[in-house]
């Protein structure tokens, strides 16, 4: 598939300038950082100028260092946007103001520099405060455009429970689950472990406890009996105060990739995750530190692969999505398909699942994030 090239050019001639925002204040901080380093790898000098600009773990923007190898997992250690920052009291202000994209770079006692304009934010930040619609709202608000999904959209595809009760309304299958909200551990402990122990008793155990706003696996146990209930909901209050409580689905675990096109969306050739030996689920450590690897493409037969690309598609369409997915299924014993999540930013680095369903399906890493940033370019901002 070719690049597409209809995409509007800046005042002046000059190259279209990107903004790659990366970091964030959530517990996938470094999975941000190593992702912005792939993209900021595969981006076309030619054709953008780049400006980095990390956030860091407290929140401050930060200008860092255009320096991809730095951005990576080396000897098991993870990379931080303060270990790229140039200055450590630097900030960088986008524009409030939708008339301009001037970004300007401030520092302590000195006169703010000015840093040119943004013509397109590439936002590479998982979770809570950047993928969740926090970030987008910002950006709708400052009139700059961006890659991925609205704020409707990412907030949607960031809370577990709101994006199965939106999939239910559309008709999409999903598993059985429960919420424990935080006002009802906090003032009443005893009846939210009843309410789980009574669903593992329609649903059986093990469970799946979650917060239900957090990505890359953070703070998800496996439970196999009331006991270690407590202990698995406090780990995941430790990255949000709602938590999701799932039944195992007994299946394949099979993802697919869509991406926006001119003429609407696509799915990619699916991808089967296999079943990981040395961990007890697919966690944060064999997917990012051990790097247990997918299937691409799936062993699916001809039927089932039309029905899951068909089922990604109904997900994207169904969260008013935008840009790009990651949708995430099981396929059951039985033959059926149930979608377990989307991710709206999934991981981006050239070995993460999402790039390579698409460049088995004929769209290379460095055409995918042109085209990401091209499809940007051409959508205005404002209500989506």
């Amino acid at each position: 598939m070719s690049s597409e090239t209809s995409t509007p050019s800046p005042a002046g001639g000059r190259k279209p300038r990107v903004a790659v925002v990366f970091g964030g204040r959530s517990s996938e901080h470094a999975i941000s950082v190593v992702t912005a380093g792939a993209v900021l790898s595969a981006i076309d000098r030619t054709k953008y100028d780049v400006l980095p600009i990390g956030i860091t773990a407290d929140g401050r923007w930060a200008l860092t260092a255009d320096d991809p190898e730095r951005m990576a997992i080396a000897e098991r250690r993870l990379p931080s946007v303060d270990d790229l920052a140039e200055s450590a009291d630097g900030g960088v202000l986008l524009p409030v103001d939708p008339t301009s994209r001037e970004v300007v770079y401030t520092e302590p006692g000195a006169v703010p520099k000015a840093l040119g304009d943004v013509d397109v934010v590439f936002p590479m930040l998982h979770g809570p405060y950047g993928e969740d619609g926090t970030l987008q709202g910002l950006l709708e608000l400052s009139g700059v455009p961006y890659v991925g999904s609205g704020v409707l959209a990412s907030a949607v595809g960031m809370d577990k429970e709101y994006m199965k009760r939106v999939f239910t309304s559309f008709g999409l299958p999903v598993g059985p689950y429960e919420v424990i909200r935080p006002r009802e551990w906090e003032n009443d402990p005893a009846a939210a472990r009843k309410k789980v122990v009574e669903f593992a008793a329609e649903h059986g155990w093990p469970l799946f406890v979650k917060p239900a706003r957090a990505g890359s696996s953070f703070g998800i146990s496996k439970v196999d009996d009331p006991a270690g209930l407590d202990e698995a909901i406090e780990e995941a209050r430790r990255h949000d105060p709602k938590i999701i409580v799932e039944a195992l689905l007994r299946g394949r675990e099979i993802e697919c990739g869509v991406l926006e096109f001119e003429d609407g969306p696509r799915a990619s050739v699916p991808a089967e995750i296999p079943p990981v030996t040395a961990h007890d689920f697919y966690d944060f450590e064999a997917k990012y530190i051990d790097s247990a690897s997918g299937i691409v493409p799936a062993p699916l037969t001809e039927e089932q692969t039309a029905r899951v690309r068909e089922l990604a598609v109904r997900a994207f369409d169904a969260a008013s999505c935008e840009g790009l997915v990651r949708a995430d299924f099981f396929l059951l014993d039985s033959g059926e398909f149930v979608i377990n999540e989307i991710n709206t930013m999934p991981g981006f680095t050239p070995i993460s699942m999402y790039p390579r369903m698409w460049q088995e399906s004929g769209v290379s890493y460095p055409e995918l994030v042109d085209r990401l940033i091209q499809a940007a370019l051409r959508r205005s901002t404002g209500l989506r």
